[in-house]
């Protein structure tokens, strides 16, 4: 079974959909794809759907929900005699399993990728960090499960996803700043600030790939609008390297030129 969680959600066995129209059932469908080859205990797909309000019917109401995927899965693989849908999402003591092939939960995929990136970032091999960690950007289609219903248990889930993202977007264009591609970020930098305009880190990667493109001064207006938002929003000044990077752009410090950038990495 093909899933896609990073977008809208997805689930296709032998070319045939298999996401259920109704909402809980989607859920349910989600949190096992989100979790594949690991038990879900019967408590908490409860949570994710009942929250604290679990009605007493939830046992038999839960088992009618897995009844209606397995049935879902029975028509995609269509007399399949090497599998049935039982053999695909399974009873398990407690809980239930959802069984899937490596490769085919798209999460899975950005999690193994982003940790080859994320290695070759360490090991110093920018281009392998900024192709790898591009490559599992590539994964995402939007934001995860962005047409499904999110119990306590799912928000949690596409919460982590989301931070796992910013994370890696972070160190992709830490590793395009090592390999000289200054003007070539600052578009993508730009918007990104928009979008998070009290994200210091970003800001940080903007001011930087600013200055390196001869732009000092937009790098110092960067600086201006993330302080005034901060102050304005929450009372608070940039954080010292933050402030630190500033001053340097005001110095023309060339400790902040391609062979060093140290203050960048110290806010990632």
């Amino acid at each position: 079974m093909d899933i896609q969680v990073l977008g809208p959600l997805t689930a296709r066995k032998h070319g045939v959909c298999v996401v259920p129209t109704a909402a809980k059932p989607r859920q349910i469908l989600a949190l096992l794809a989100l979790q594949a080859d690991r038990v879900v205990t019967v408590p908490t797909l409860m949570e994710e759907i009942w929250g604290e309000d679990i009605p007493r019917s939830a046992a038999t109401t839960l088992q009618t929900y897995i009844l209606q995927l397995r049935r879902k899965i029975a028509a995609a693989l269509d007399g399949d005699p090497l599998q049935e849908a039982k053999d695909v999402l399974v009873t398990q003591h407690g809980g239930y399993l959802l069984q899937i092939r490596p490769g085919q939960v798209d999460v899975q995929e950005f999690d193994r990728i982003a940790a080859a990136g994320r290695a070759a970032h360490e090991a110093g091999d920018h281009r392998a960090a900024s192709d790898l960690l591009g490559r599992a950007l590539g994964i995402w289609r939007g934001p995860a499960l962005v047409d499904v219903r999110v119990g306590g248990v799912l928000e949690l889930e596409v919460l982590r996803l989301e931070e796992d993202r910013m994370a890696t977007l972070e160190r992709r264009i830490g590793a395009d700043l090592k390999l000289g591609r200054h003007s070539e970020i600052v578009p993508e930098l730009r918007v990104l600030v928009a979008k998070h305009p009290m994200h210091e880190n970003f800001c940080a990667q903007l001011m930087t790939a600013l200055h390196r493109s001869g732009s000092a001064w937009r790098a110092l207006e960067a600086y201006q609008r993330l302080r005034t938002t901060l102050i304005e929003e929450l009372g608070l000044e940039p954080s010292p390297r933050l402030q630190r990077l500033h001053q340097g752009v005001l110095n023309a410090d060339p400790e902040l030129d391609l062979a060093d950038d140290r203050e960048v990495r110290a806010l990632g």
